[in-house]
């Protein structure tokens, strides 16, 4: 049982050492130790109040049967991050799902005593092994569990994995690990994931939030689903499974987030930036590009390849609001198509649209530009710059910055989508210093 400093929690590890060594810490955002800057603490911990009802729930909801002296409870097991008014008591994460400790089964080898018409004794043999490789061994029933290739079994067997908590809660402490897995903030990712329980796999028996990570660390990191599955105990067959069906219910949920705003709203939120020179500006486009894995099929080996980088890869169309927000992501169009190399070609088209598009300037022909169109360049250059910032932000997914699998290519559309929603999660891309 947990005493001191230490939360009380079954399976929490979380104590006021682990909170020191934290705010020891050095702070890369405010340049200052992390006990001086005004960044939160990872979590606080609360004791136990003194009032004998409140106790005695704390305790129920806790399941202490020998609860020590001083009972602390960490700020991740409360809706709150304290306790409240509407939620005084410790809710989340009880660790009430870890299972008891299998205990191994051990292997007797039992002695019959056979009458036959020699009326010889003889013993029983160990049953022969089950050839599965070279370095085959007896089957051990307690081992059982872990046989995820057994093909004797069903295939919708549930997943044998050691839930002994939910994984994410774990490997999500602070803000800092959030950002380094999902790309968005711990407090968004925890909002995501309760809008997401309603979509999940009733043939999953793994946890939503666990689901939710696992699909936002493959975006994040482009780790291979082997890898994936084996830090978050499952097989790599259901972790395949997994990520495909949330990245359907990810694009479905996340495509509101990127909406085309109206008019009004860009020049509500249009930075100064802009209103000095450009005060009628919608969006500004650019296009960029991402490397494919060489499909086998010669058609669409044919159609993704890039003269350009040398390489299989899609182009896709991204238009940033002069605020900084993605407003519109193309779908994902085969290497070989053509990309103008000065600029967007379609002033024809918009004039029919009465829409104004502004390009910088080029030389056609001349040996250098004039002094004005020196000037009118760095004027959209300066602004230009946030769509190339934008796409910076859309590449900190790994998965559109390295090469996408050939697996994923069906849905890079999808993912493309949804790595820009995640990025409107974020905070503001544009300050203004005034």
């Amino acid at each position: 049982m947990s005493s001191g400093s230490t939360c009380a929690v079954v399976g929490c590890h979380n104590n006021s050492r682990k909170l020191k060594n934290a705010l020891e810490t050095f702070c890369l955002e405010h340049q200052q130790l992390r006990k001086a800057c005004p960044c939160p603490p990872p979590y606080a911990l609360h004791s136990m109040p003194r009032k004998e009802d409140r106790k005695l729930a704390w305790r129920a909801a806790l399941r202490l049967k020998h609860p020590p002296k001083r009972v602390y409870v960490c700020s991740f097991h409360f809706i709150d991050k304290k306790p409240t008014e509407l939620h005084p008591d410790p809710e989340l994460y009880l660790g009430y799902d870890r299972p008891p400790p299998k205990k191994r089964r051990k292997l007797t080898r039992t002695t019959l005593s056979v009458t036959a018409s020699n009326q010889a004794s003889i013993s029983t043999q160990p049953p022969e092994p089950h050839l599965h490789s070279v370095h085959t061994q007896w089957e051990d029933p307690s081992q059982q569990d872990h046989q995820y290739c057994n093909r004797s079994r069903r295939k919708d067997v549930q997943d044998k994995m050691t839930q002994c908590d939910e994984v994410a809660y774990f490997i999500l402490q602070n803000d800092a690990d959030a950002l380094l897995y999902t790309g968005i903030a711990l407090e968004t990712f925890n909002t995501l994931v309760s809008t997401l329980e309603g979509y999940d796999n009733n043939e999953f028996t793994m946890p939503v939030r666990d689901q939710v990570l696992m699909t936002l660390m493959k975006l994040k990191s482009n780790r291979v689903i082997g890898d994936l599955s084996r830090q978050l105990h499952i097989s790599q067959s259901m972790a395949s499974k997994i990520i495909t069906h949330w990245l359907d219910k990810l694009e479905e949920v996340l495509r509101p987030l990127i909406p085309w705003l109206p008019k009004e709203t860009i020049q509500a939120t249009m930075p100064e930036a802009f209103k000095k020179n450009f005060p009628n500006t919608t969006c500004i486009i650019d296009c960029s590009e991402t490397l494919l894995q060489k499909p086998r099929n010669l058609g669409s080996r044919g159609e993704s390849y890039s003269h350009y980088y040398s390489h299989n890869t899609v182009k896709y169309l991204v238009a940033v609001a002069p605020c900084g927000l993605i407003m519109f992501v193309s779908a994902a169009y085969g290497g070989r198509c053509i990309m103008a190399d000065r600029g967007f070609t379609i002033k024809d088209l918009l004039f029919e649209r009465k829409v104004r598009l502004v390009i910088p300037a080029f030389t056609k022909k001349r040996r250098q530009l004039t002094g004005e169109q020196v000037t009118y360049t760095r004027r959209i250059a300066n602004v230009r710059i946030h769509v190339e910032r934008a796409i910076r932000r859309l590449k900190v997914y790994k998965i559109l910055s390295q090469i996408v699998p050939i697996s994923m290519a069906p849905k890079v559309d999808k993912i493309l989508r949804i790595c820009a929603a995640l990025v409107n999660l974020r905070e503001d891309l544009i300050r203004d210093t005034q």
